[in-house]
């Protein structure tokens, strides 16, 4: 099956004064057509940056983002408006990615008029039907931003990155600022969307739980790479780079009898602006070698298409 998106090579840097920040560090991935795909890591690893780049809401410094045969890291200013309709974004926060001075009937009418999807009597209807898609009531279209609640001001926000019939969503965060109760449905309204609708998603959340629920392949990022990365099952049951292992061993477990061995890190992850010529975990892995100091580790496959960047 040929990838919704493949992504090869993708490097972000920013600059800060006379020294670059490599944010992203050539990051290869892809997801297949209706593939739930989760990219997981600490704060400031690149997640959000990555996802960025590949709706190109942030210009990439090199690298080749092919979504549907064609690489859109090279498309012009028109070329990539015409395209923008079949790859959407949900943001972390609602609160700032909704205009507090549009109607959610301006917010959901201004992505149909804008890709000419829709006109007159039929863009009501669409607003009507997108509403109930997401579990909101239609006279709920009348209201504006701060008249609703946190989990309906993400569902509007789902909402809106759906109507134009995309085939590929990146979700960063959606369900962070959320509690818990809210969390669960969203989600569960996410998996539903997926199955009905067919649309892929790049899901970026500190919630593990949430990935293993929602994911069937996981990336796991560190300083801007990607150092592990399989089916869910296999880098939850068996994680192998002692990163993964660190992140999973924080995950609760509702069961209070069992007791989970928590593997801590010590210090912090090496500055973005001076990386280091070997493996970007060196300083924090208890199982380094001296040849890692000196050598980044190439992903290898395990097998079963589960891949490890790691000399051990």
């Amino acid at each position: 099956m040929t990838p919704v998106l493949k992504v090869e090579g993708l490097y972000k840097a920013f600059q800060e004064g006379k020294v670059l920040l490599w944010a992203v560090n050539g990051v290869d991935l892809d997801i297949e057509p209706g593939e739930a795909v989760g990219l997981v890591g600490e704060s400031g690893c690149g997640k959000t940056t990555t996802a960025r780049c590949v709706l190109r809401l942030l210009e990439p410094t090199r690298g080749h983002i092919i979504f549907q045969n064609q690489d859109i890291a090279q498309l012009g200013a028109k070329q990539l408006r015409e395209q923008r309709r079949h790859f959407q974004m949900v943001f972390q926060d609602p609160n700032t990615s909704l205009n507090p001075r549009f109607s959610i009937r301006s917010t959901l009418k201004e992505p149909l008029k804008l890709h000419r999807l829709a006109a007159g009597r039929e863009i009501e209807e669409r607003l009507e039907e997108i509403m109930l898609k997401v579990n909101l009531e239609p006279r709920i279209l009348d209201r504006y931003p701060h008249q609703l609640s946190g989990g309906q001001k993400q569902r509007v926000g789902i909402a809106r990155a759906i109507i134009t019939s995309p085939r590929f969503v990146a979700l960063d965060e959606p369900t962070s600022s959320l509690d818990m109760s809210i969390r669960i449905q969203l989600l569960g309204l996410l998996r539903r969307l997926q199955e009905e609708l067919g649309i892929a998603y790049l899901f970026i959340s500190h919630d593990l739980s949430a990935v293993r629920f929602l994911c069937t392949r996981i990336y796991v990022m560190y300083l801007g790479r990607i150092i592990e990365h399989g089916p869910a099952e296999e880098i939850f049951d068996h994680p192998m780079h002692p990163y993964t292992q660190a992140l999973l061993s924080a995950i609760p477990i509702p069961d209070p009898t069992v007791r989970r061995k928590r593997i801590l890190l010590d210090g912090e992850p090496p500055s973005l602006f001076y990386l280091p010529k070997g493996c970007g975990f060196y300083d924090r892995c208890k199982a380094r070698r001296s040849s890692c100091a000196d050598n980044h580790p190439p992903l290898q496959d395990k097998g079963g298409g589960h891949y490890v960047a790691c000399l051990d």
